[in-house]
């Protein structure tokens, strides 16, 4: 019994320091990596991307709050442009960071490839999302996707991308009721009622669920893309009487002929008839209608950040997928053009490093937006295939070192019909957006290219894919509203260096497409 107990109270001893070692080297352990954790952490991401909301004609009015708690605390971009000025290929290009010949999406049909299968198979598994996975990010999204994403052709509702913990997209094109969403592969349909199913509410309000849900260890990148101020322009009932005397801008480029631009800027009525003025007035209010939405959940949402004390540790983004016209060139609404009020669009952000009430001038393209995603979450971008760079150190040079690029491409595929558009039988087959009053938006040969400086000169040079071969120059500095193509009166020796530029971007890939030299 003695020996018994002897052996227990040498046990005991020896069990208590290493049961206090092994205590105290826990400790230590949890907090290292707690400290590691939190000085290691990378910074959160948010990006919110309005639906064809302009910059060029006053787009940004309605938007008080955005402007100061985004653009006042942060960067705002002056020279900030689309790859492309259409929904489908301009998103994909944000997701992919490539320019569309690279991505392959060349419009909004299905045809054109926008969310097809070969999209799903190639370009859609390399997107950011994709890699911010990778590094751990929580991955929210809710909003508009792509404009054929749901389809049956597509794969249906239950087709989440990859990349995507949280996924609560619509169906199909912009719509603020009577809608569809996949919320995670699953249908769920809205109806009509406010505070259940206006669609900019609601993304918004899933947004702070997630943030109240996700784990406060890992960082969190969420995409809020809200319907406004996309057709058909339905406001909240609180902002439907909104700017009731606001009327298009009636200044710059508005209803002037387009006497020396391609084919189908030469086809519109001139003067504008009464009826389509009306038209895009209308427009016009009503866009901005539904922007007031859209401040409101940028507030919301900042507000939500700073409760859970994540705002300073938070990147945040605002811009647009294209521009939006109104009248200039007496074409009524749309997007679609190679001029600056359908390719320059909105872009602001507030972030960690970033200095307050900053105005940039550096061009910055939307394919920018995902190598800058990548490199705010610590990836080492070459090891991505994107044509687009990262513009962190244009926004806080403190945090990296970097140049501007000198220059950039613009492409578009044109979108037309087969068969002639019933409402306008004398139009022909081919053309496509023939609204109001029978002026088409766009045609099979609207396709153009074109190569737009910022340094030294403010050009802009296009090429179109069509019959005439036509070209359209424009030196913004003398003629910023791109009134007179002056093709004929260039040096010959300019034209001809930036048709070789164009000719090197239309096939770049990657590294190529970073031109660093004049």
């Amino acid at each position: 019994m003695a020996s018994s107990e002897a052996r227990t109270r040498q046990n005991k001893r020896q069990r208590t320091p290493n049961g206090s070692v092994r205590a105290a080297l826990f400790l230590a352990l949890f907090t290292c990596t707690l400290r590691c954790s939190e000085c290691e952490k990378p910074s959160n991401i948010v990006l919110i991307l309005a639906d064809d909301q302009d910059v060029y004609l006053g787009g940004m009015t309605p938007m008080k709050k955005t402007k100061a708690l985004i653009g006042d605390a942060g960067a705002t971009f002056s020279n900030a442009f689309t790859a492309t000025p259409l929904c489908c290929p301009s998103r994909s290009s944000i997701l992919t960071g490539q320019y569309p010949h690279n991505h392959a999406v060349r419009n909004n049909s299905l045809d054109g490839n926008c969310s097809s299968p070969l999209w799903q198979k190639g370009p859609e598994t390399t997107a950011f999302p994709v890699y911010l996975s990778k590094q751990h990010y929580q991955t929210f999204y809710a909003g508009k996707y792509l404009n054929q994403y749901g389809k049956k052709k597509t794969g249906n509702d239950g087709y989440v991308p990859p990349g995507w913990d949280q996924w609560h997209a619509l169906i199909g094109n912009s719509q603020y009721y009577n809608y569809t969403l996949s919320v995670n592969g699953k249908e769920e349909q809205h109806g009509d009622n406010y505070e259940k199913d206006y669609l900019t509410d609601l993304i918004l309000n899933r947004s702070l669920h997630f943030l109240d849900d996700r784990s406060p260890q890992r960082p969190f990148f969420i995409m809020l893309s809200p319907p406004a101020p996309h057709s058909p322009w339905t406001a909240a009932p609180q902002y439907e009487k909104n700017f009731a005397d606001v009327k298009a801008p009636r200044d710059g480029s508005f209803d002037k002929p387009g006497k020396d631009k391609h084919w189908l800027l030469r086809q519109p009525s001139n003067p504008m008839p009464s009826t389509s003025l009306n038209f895009l007035d209308n427009a016009y209010r009503k866009r901005w209608q539904t922007l007031l939405s859209v401040d409101d959940m940028v507030e919301a949402l900042v507000k939500k950040l700073e409760e859970l004390k994540e705002l300073n540790n938070t990147y945040i983004f605002y811009t647009s997928d294209n521009g939006y016209h109104t009248g200039q060139f007496s074409l009524p609404i749309d997007k679609r053009q190679l001029y600056d009020f359908d390719i320059r669009i909105p872009l602001m952000v507030r972030g960690p490093g970033i200095k307050p009430q900053q105005t940039l001038p550096a061009p910055v393209l939307n394919i920018d937006l995902a190598p800058t995603f990548l490199d705010i979450s610590g990836l080492n971008l070459s090891f991505v295939n994107m044509d687009g760079q990262s513009f962190l150190s244009q926004m806080a040079p403190e945090l990296r070192n970097g140049t501007a690029r000198p220059y950039f491409l613009v492409e578009y595929t044109g979108e037309g019909h087969l068969d002639p558009d019933p409402a306008c039988p004398k139009l022909g087959p081919g053309l496509s957006q023939c609204f109001p009053d029978c002026v088409c938006e766009d045609a099979y040969n609207n396709t153009y290219a074109c190569v737009r400086t910022l340094v030294e000169h403010n050009l802009q040079y296009c090429e179109f894919a069509d019959s005439e071969s036509f070209v359209e120059v424009y030196n913004l500095t003398s003629d910023p509203h791109q009134l007179e193509n002056i093709v004929k009166k260039v040096d010959p020796t300019l034209l001809q260096a930036m048709n070789q530029r164009l000719i090197k971007l239309q096939s770049c890939e990657g590294d190529s497409c970073r031109a660093t030299k004049k």
